[in-house]
């Protein structure tokens, strides 16, 4: 099988390019710098050609309003260029309850995403996935001043990206699903409980408050960012995954 992966060199692209190859697939690894450009549509085309497959898993380069041009405009131009191609199977990857928190610009540009791809020409598949271990530095960061961390206590379901990716490869490989596969760690963490973890593993000199109004996920209500009962568990523990060293 052939198959395209958008967003080839990323943190989840690469791992997915060298998982697809190491399974006997023939893969093109497409971003900026292999010369595809989705803002413009420039080498999409030579990418996709003989494609039988496309894996986006390009990300728009800020989280705020202008994040849904971003998805409008990609999503046009691979779509059209995936007709063109012949390709039989999109596939995208997208977040666990995102339809659900119309409070983020960022998670209603991935809704928007979502429903292009529905509304194309191609079949597809969308793997939603809980946010990943590896972004966790990053949530932290969002709200640390000097040596204080706040974070609210909005339930969150975290997952290594290596099993985001063994979920979009056996997506990729099989018939398309015209539909939702939602994959997610196997714990549920309060996050401000998650940033504690974090902070005891790495033996940073770091105080994380609970902060109710902290951060972007203060902005999410509920328990929609954990995954619901079909979803695929994956099996990387995020004590597991502290330990390890990268």
């Amino acid at each position: 099988m052939k198959i395209t992966v958008i967003g080839g060199t990323g943190l989840i692209g690469s791992q997915l390019v060298s998982r697809l190859r190491g399974a006997g697939h023939e893969v093109v690894a497409a971003s900026l710098s292999t010369g595809v450009d989705l803002l413009t549509g420039e080498g999409l085309d030579q990418a996709l050609a003989g494609a039988d497959t496309v894996v986006n898993v390009t990300n728009s380069p800020t989280f705020d309003e202008a994040s849904p041009d971003f998805f409008r405009t990609t999503m046009g131009h691979l779509l059209a260029a995936g007709e063109r191609a012949g390709v039989r199977h999109q596939v995208i990857l997208s977040i666990v309850g995102v339809d659900r928190v119309p409070q983020l610009d960022y998670y209603r540009a991935k809704t928007l995403q979502e429903e292009l791809l529905r509304q194309g020409p191609t079949t597809y598949s969308i793997v939603r996935a809980t946010q990943f271990f590896e972004f966790m530095d990053a949530v932290m960061s969002w709200s640390t001043e000097d040596h204080t961390v706040r974070l609210p206590s909005t339930p969150v379901q975290p997952i290594a990206a290596a099993d985001v990716v063994d979920a979009l490869a056996d997506v990729a490989t099989a018939p398309p699903r015209n539909g939702i596969l939602d994959v997610a760690g196997p714990d549920v963490f309060p996050l401000d409980e998650l940033g504690r973890r974090t902070v005891s593993a790495r033996h940073d000199h770091l105080t994380v408050v609970t902060d109710e109004q902290a951060g972007m996920f203060a902005a999410v209500e509920g328990d929609v960012l954990v995954a619901g009962p079909d979803a695929r568990v994956a099996p990387t523990r995020y004590e597991d995954w502290l330990s390890t060293p990268r």
